[in-house]
């Protein structure tokens, strides 16, 4: 418990401090956010507003978790679980292609950055580092960092190692990827108004949290009555993703309305990545979706609102993503903000019901 309180101040701190030092720098550089000229005509006063703050909520989730491993290990000698450091790879690998595509975006002051295919290639090589080592590094708690299917919650309901293991490896490579793809692309739609994604990934990362705290306290081998997990370091997990919640917790203070400061790619591309290998790490990959339902809202809006227009050249929404529509509709920014959180609180609620629902029908009769 100690070392989670250590990695929340940490956290708390670098965000708190870091991002004022960041906004000057940023300033100094003239690096400012370049707004897209079809988005709302409200939204051109941002422009030139600093970005790259997603380089403070990196650091402050590594520095977190680095300074809560550093007490465990001076405490009693635990060293870093190979899961904790594939969960940063994938957080840190996403947010450094998000850093290369803000960058871009500043460099030649528009508002594209990347193109699709070199995001695409970016997102494949390091979501592929991933999925090959989270199934191959051994782990100090003898189950592996990741499994190879799909789950909902801990057992697989469709199990990749039916086809062998090369197979099954090269499945499994093929469904990190989309997770990772689907993932980064539904936080970066999300990130749209001041605050909508700090906001809601604070309140999606404090769900992960609950759901990995929980998952230490029942692990296999732990003399715990119920239902165990084979979960491999979720206490690593906790840290990583209350440290996340508390990184945009200390962000929003810059980033709420009017934002002095926006996360950019580097921030929701992190973000996402995180979420996805969050999920992958702990058995939930669907059970995600539930938890992250106002990413999946907002993604599915802009599917939809794109497919729809190619068929019929008319439009579902106002504009996509949908928190655009409710503001073509009059809503202030600050309302939808505020309202959009609170879906996602009533998604997090859902998702951990739904968890600790499946612990109790798990646990058998005694629980019930």
């Amino acid at each position: 418990m100690i070392a989670l309180i250590i990695g929340i101040l940490v956290s708390l701190i670098v965000t708190i401090i870091g991002t004022p030092l960041l906004i000057r720098l940023v300033h100094r550089l003239h690096y400012g956010q370049y707004i897209r000229q079809d988005g709302p005509q409200s939204h051109q006063i941002k422009r030139g507003t600093p970005t790259l703050g997603g380089v403070v909520i990196n650091l402050a989730v590594l520095l977190g978790w680095l300074a809560s491993a550093i007490y465990r290990h001076l405490r009693s000698g635990t060293a870093p679980s190979s899961s904790a450091l594939l969960v940063l790879f994938a957080m840190l690998s996403m947010g450094l292609l998000g850093f290369i595509d803000d960058f871009a975006k500043v460099r030649k002051k528009q508002s594209e950055g990347l193109t699709v295919r070199g995001k695409f290639l970016g997102q494949f090589l390091f979501a592929t580092v991933y999925a090959v080592l989270a199934l191959l590094l051994p782990t100090k708690s003898g189950f592996p960092s990741a499994q190879a299917g799909m789950s909902f919650i801990e057992e697989p309901f469709f199990d990749f190692a039916f086809a062998g293991r090369l197979v099954s490896i090269i499945l499994f490579v093929i469904w990190v990827n989309f997770l990772m793809a689907a993932w980064t692309n539904a936080v970066n739609l999300t990130d749209g108004l001041d605050g909508l994604a700090a906001g809601s990934s604070m309140i999606a990362f404090t769900g992960y949290g609950l759901v990995a705290f929980w998952e230490s306290y029942h692990l296999v081998g732990v003399q715990r009555v119920g239902f165990s997990y084979t979960v491999s370091d979720p206490l690593d997990l906790t840290i990583i993703a209350v440290c996340a919640a508390v990184a945009c917790f200390g962000f929003l203070w810059y980033n709420s309305n009017p934002a002095t400061i926006f996360m950019g790619d580097t921030g929701s591309l992190a973000l996402g990545g995180l979420f996805a290998a969050l999920s992958i790490a702990t058995h939930t990959e669907f059970l995600a979706i539930i938890i992250g339902g106002l990413y999946v809202v907002e993604a599915v809006s802009d599917v939809i609102q794109v497919g729809y227009f190619k068929m019929t050249h008319k439009r579902v929404f106002k504009m996509a993503p949908i928190h655009h529509h409710f503001e073509l509709l009059g809503w202030q920014e600050s309302k939808v903000v505020v309202r959009f959180w609170m879906v996602e609180f009533m998604f997090v609620l859902i998702g951990l019901m739904i968890f600790y629902g499946d612990w109790i029908a798990q646990s058998g009769p005694l629980f019930i």
